[in-house]
């Protein structure tokens, strides 16, 4: 159970800023952008995921996520596993699009499980462009907990790959 906790709560905050696929891809030049972002994660076989959050510019331009419009009630962020997480900043976003990257100042995320709550960061992400689309897949990181128990371990690490975001 501490596991399943902790990595979603750091899974969540990639697919939260992190963020962390959609249904749709928008290509680099394809139609125009809503200025939407949504995201998916997996961690320890749970999977987090929001779609619809605006964004406060199109890539590749500097933008930042509104975290009201991936938590709830604003939101629809949903974790599987019995876990429910929030994000608790607006995560930025800078991009490369001559190296095909993308970075992110700060995840700040907490997620809960039974009683068992753990807020954890990371912080200098950087996630790769998937082909010429503008979904955007995570490096490995790291994120270490800042508030929370025991219960809690002091950093997760999520896996390259294991979470993304889509913007369009």
């Amino acid at each position: 159970m501490l596991l399943h906790l902790a990595r979603p709560a750091a899974v969540a905050a990639l697919a939260l800023t992190s963020a962390f696929a959609g249904a749709t891809s928008a290509a680099a030049n394809g139609p125009a952008a809503d200025q939407k972002a949504d995201g998916v994660i997996v961690v320890a076989g749970n999977t987090c995921t929001w779609t619809g959050a605006r964004t406060t510019a199109v890539p590749p331009a500097a933008l930042v996520i509104d975290r009201t419009g991936v938590n709830k009630p604003g939101g629809n962020l949903t974790c599987g596993g019995g876990i429910t997480a929030s994000l608790n900043n607006d995560p930025a976003f800078a991009f490369d699009d001559a190296a095909g990257t993308a970075r992110t100042d700060l995840i700040d995320i907490t997620g809960r499980q039974s009683f068992v709550t753990c807020r954890y960061k990371a912080v200098n992400l950087v996630w790769d462009r998937d082909g010429t689309t503008r979904k955007y897949v995570n490096r490995e990181f790291n994120a270490t907990r800042t508030s929370g128990g025991f219960l809690c371990p002091a950093s997760v690490t999520t896996a390259a790959g294991g979470a993304s975001v889509l913007f369009h």
